[in-house]
């Protein structure tokens, strides 16, 4: 069952409101939290600096100190009050009784709330109590005399319900503010989503990535030449059949993608699509002495010239599909292929069916390719992956192939590795290093590769000789890096350099030792445990 496909638009608008969301909750958090701290604060900054002023009006200490000024003490806190928009300023004797009050009556009577005493004390403090006058937030200081004794102390109160409906009417502000937000988000939303889809052409990204390999596929797929240029003529796209005519034509010093088609490919015309909207088939074009035969058609997209494409084939190979129409090659050619194909599949199937020990049909392939059984017999004795063993067999037949004998000597058993990637590294050295040594003797009188393996703790020896002309010391120490080789011709000098990074990769070792009559290789990896790679 096919998982459901959203559409472009609907996941655009989803994470958009989605990322919006969550930016303006934790905003609104965060700034609700900051703000409730910050209100509160200036309420209390506010109740403290109210009882301050009391604390130290002379009026008040008068009216302490003397009981016949003890009247005006309520006509100054009333006056202070109603200045300061508080809930109340009572003012408290060293016995606990109101000096003043909002209402007159509670004058003379204890003060309720039970937090005032830590005031009689000397310290002045915030606290939330309930009173007379509901649940506030109180700020308490000490009233003290020219000498330093304490008088008193002045209560300064704030309704709680003040100070939430403060809060509330912040929060409802940066609510509104979060909502205008979300809405403009989601607004911006439905745009962004309608103008990504129209410019897209209204395909959904799963249709757009199924199209794209499509493409993709087809034009690698295709046997003929591909080859497309924008409107500023630069090049977008080469397939790989265009690359073969291209390196055939020596066209392969630079990359193609993104130089200019005159550039690349002077005389291939096809910047003349851009302003000719007639296109050109089958002419004959000639790309650096390989001929070709091209078709150049424009690419208009909405009736507008968006870039230009040319497909094109080796005339020579053309000239060749009619030879082989006309029935000229076409007999022997088939015989050859056939043959050749016939003995490669023997080749494959000795070394796998001789891994399923199927004796009567080996000893008739063994007959057919000239196969030595025993050959066979001591690979897979003694080595225990059959990955490898059947590998070192293909290398046998191909050695025999070459006119060269391949010697295998195990001198203990060797199991099989506990990582399959060491396996695959190890045929990596070891077909490199097979290569070299054949490739080294195929020439000389004497046509021998000798190769040995030893498993002893854990370390996995591989040791092949050859006798060949060895290699010459001033490039023994070079011998492993890229493109250096002893041997002439191109596209030399990569079998060793791949078996030193195989053999790095495995943590192992690989020494070279020569001469002019032997060359050897010694490599040591680790092979029991796994062999970690890096």
């Amino acid at each position: 069952m096919k998982s459901p496909r959203f559409k472009l638009s609907s996941i655009i608008i989803f994470f958009i409101c989605l990322v919006v969301l969550i930016s303006l909750t934790i905003t609104i958090l965060l700034i609700t939290n900051s703000t409730s701290e910050s209100i509160e604060n200036q309420l209390e900054q506010k109740a403290d600096n109210t009882s301050q002023i009391v604390a130290e009006s002379q009026i008040v200490k008068s009216g302490l100190l003397m009981p016949e000024t003890a009247p005006k003490i309520q006509d100054y806190t009333q006056s202070i009050q109603e200045a300061t928009d508080v809930l109340f300023v009572v003012v408290i004797d060293m016995n606990g009784l109101r000096r003043s009050h909002p209402d007159p009556e509670n004058i003379g009577k204890a003060f309720m709330g039970g937090d005032e005493k830590r005031a009689f004390q000397g310290e002045n403090y915030i606290s939330r109590s309930e009173g007379t006058l509901g649940k506030s937030l109180r700020s308490f200081t000490t009233i003290v005399d020219d000498e330093g004794n304490i008088l008193g102390a002045v209560a300064v109160g704030i309704s709680l319900e003040e100070v939430q409906s403060a809060i509330r009417r912040s929060q409802i502000k940066i609510l509104t503010g979060s909502i205008i937000g979300l809405l403009i988000g989601v607004v911006g939303a439905f745009w962004l989503a309608w103008y990504i889809k129209r410019s897209l052409f209204g395909l959904e990204p799963y249709a757009i990535a199924r199209i794209h390999e499509e493409r993709n596929q087809m034009l690698q797929s295709v046997y003929e030449g591909v080859i497309a240029i924008d409107l500023e003529s630069k090049i977008v796209m080469v397939n790989a059949s265009a690359r073969r005519i291209f390196q055939k034509a020596g066209l392969t010093e630079q990359e193609p993608l993104g130089m200019s088609i005159d550039e690349f490919l002077p005389g291939a015309m096809l910047e003349q699509m851009l302003v000719k909207i007639e296109p050109e088939l089958d002419e004959e074009q000639n790309f650096n002495g390989v001929s070709v035969i091209s078709n150049r058609v424009p690419l208009i997209v909405n009736g507008k010239v968006i870039g230009a494409i040319a497909t094109f084939r080796d005339k020579t190979e053309v000239n060749l599909l009619a030879e082989q129409l006309t029935g000229i090659r076409l007999y022997a050619d088939t015989l050859r292929a056939q043959s050749h194909e016939f003995m490669n599949q023997l080749h494959v199937l000795l070394g796998m069916i001789k891994l399923e020990e199927y004796e009567q049909v080996q000893q008739f392939i063994a007959k057919l390719t000239d196969y030595q059984a025993k050959e066979v017999g001591a690979v897979t004795q003694h080595i225990k992956d059959p990955v490898l063993s059947g590998f070192i067999i293909g290398k046998i037949s191909y050695a025999r192939e070459k006119h060269v004998e391949l010697l295998i000597e195990c001198e203990t058993e060797i199991p099989k590795s506990k990582n399959p990637d060491v396996t695959h590294e190890l045929i990596t050295i070891v077909g490199n290093v097979i290569d070299n040594a054949i490739d080294s003797v195929k020439t000389e009188e004497s046509r021998v590769v000798d190769m040995s393996l030893s498993y002893i703790d854990e370390l996995l020896e591989v040791i092949i000789a050859d006798s060949g002309p060895g290699i010459p010391y001033t490039m023994q120490e070079t011998i492993f890096s890229k493109g250096v080789s002893s041997k002439n011709g191109k596209n030399r000098g990569f079998g060793l350099y791949l078996a030193k990074r195989s053999v790095e990769k495995l943590n192992g070792s690989i020494d070279l030792l020569s001469d002019k009559n032997q060359t050897r290789f010694t490599v040591i990896v680790p092979f029991g445990a796994g062999g970690e790679i890096e």
